[in-house]
């Protein structure tokens, strides 16, 4: 009994740190957010006006509407009061409400990450492990081909997918974001798998070599020795046992997907948060820039620390390590 609330106690101890580390980096990343895009160059009241030579009766009533005419640490608490509570502010060129703006594009986004996510994990554990097992000539064709693949950046691929299966092939829209899920899947195949490419090459190598070094370990030649089947020594000791480092790599991929959707977005011209971020900074719109930006760091932070979660729940020894 003392064990097992020893052993709580350190997963409640874990769970505390994990959640002071996530509002300490959450406050951390919304100054440099706030603070970088102070730095930028140029006037966004100027802007507003039309950039024209605007009179400064002008700029003066536009930086009153947008409180640009505050201190700089007033505009952040007035900003980071209004995130607390949803309130994201007012686009400055969208002439719009950013949560509203935003919370219309976010699911394309968060649908595209997830397809993406399903993409890396599949082919990029499946392939991963059949290298590690089969050896040989699969092997290296495997390894082979994933070189190729993590060489190979988000644009190129998207390019050479329009032209295969768009242009030439004419298996999927190569514009927008379609309407309901089988649409939906339809639409964001190409961008999905434009975004996935190189990670799946990443993953198969970490679990690649993640299993390899099971099948190497002393407690698996041991079960073997004892005439364990190979199926079930994978099974039990080697997936097992491997699966942490691929969680945690696979973690810490999927949460960056947010950020590669800006590139997916713009060469398939999806509907989506990635595409937002790029007009936005096009145009200035700071308001609009850093929300996402902000919101953007916030899926990094918050799935790496349920990844954290994940695997104490796995294995509470790594809660008395930090992991």
């Amino acid at each position: 009994m003392s064990r097992a609330r020893s052993r709580s106690a350190v997963v409640a101890e874990f769970l505390a740190r994990r959640v002071m580390t996530l509002v300490a980096t959450m406050f951390v990343a919304s100054v440099l957010v706030f603070g970088g895009l102070q730095l930028t160059p140029g006037d966004p009241a100027t802007l507003l006006a039309g950039g024209h030579n605007p009179s400064q009766e002008t700029l003066a009533a536009i930086r009153a509407e947008y409180h640009l005419d505050e201190p700089v640490w007033q505009q952040y608490l007035r900003w980071l009061s209004g995130i607390l509570q949803w309130d994201l502010g007012r686009s400055m060129t969208f002439n719009d409400d950013v949560g509203r703006l935003i919370s219309s594009r976010l699911t394309n986004s968060l649908f595209l990450v997830g397809y993406a996510a399903v993409f890396i994990i599949v082919v990029g554990v499946g392939i991963g492990v059949l290298a590690a097992l089969r050896g040989g000539l699969v092997d290296r064709v495997i390894t082979l081909v994933t070189s190729v693949g993590m060489a190979v950046p988000t644009f190129v691929a998207a390019i050479a997918l329009i032209w295969v299966f768009a242009t030439e092939l004419d298996w999927f829209p190569v514009f927008g974001s379609g309407t309901g899920f089988v649409d939906r899947l339809w639409h964001l195949t190409l961008p999905a798998l434009a975004l996935s490419g190189l990670y799946i090459a990443y993953l198969s190598r970490v679990t690649r070599s993640a299993v390899m070094a099971e099948l190497r370990s002393e407690h698996v030649e041991t079960a073997r020795s004892r005439g364990i089947g190979m199926a079930s020594v994978v099974r039990k000791h080697v997936l097992r046992n491997a699966v942490a480092p691929i969680l945690t790599v696979t973690g810490l991929i999927v949460a960056g997907l947010i950020a590669g959707t800006v590139v997916a977005e713009q060469a398939f011209g999806v509907s989506g948060i990635g595409s937002l971020l790029v007009l936005a900074a096009q145009r200035q719109d700071f308001v609009v820039v850093q929300d996402i930006a902000l919101l953007m760091v916030a899926f990094f932070v918050v799935v790496n620390t349920i990844v954290d979660l994940v695997n104490v729940a796995l294995d509470p020894r790594l809660a008395r390590t930090g992991a």
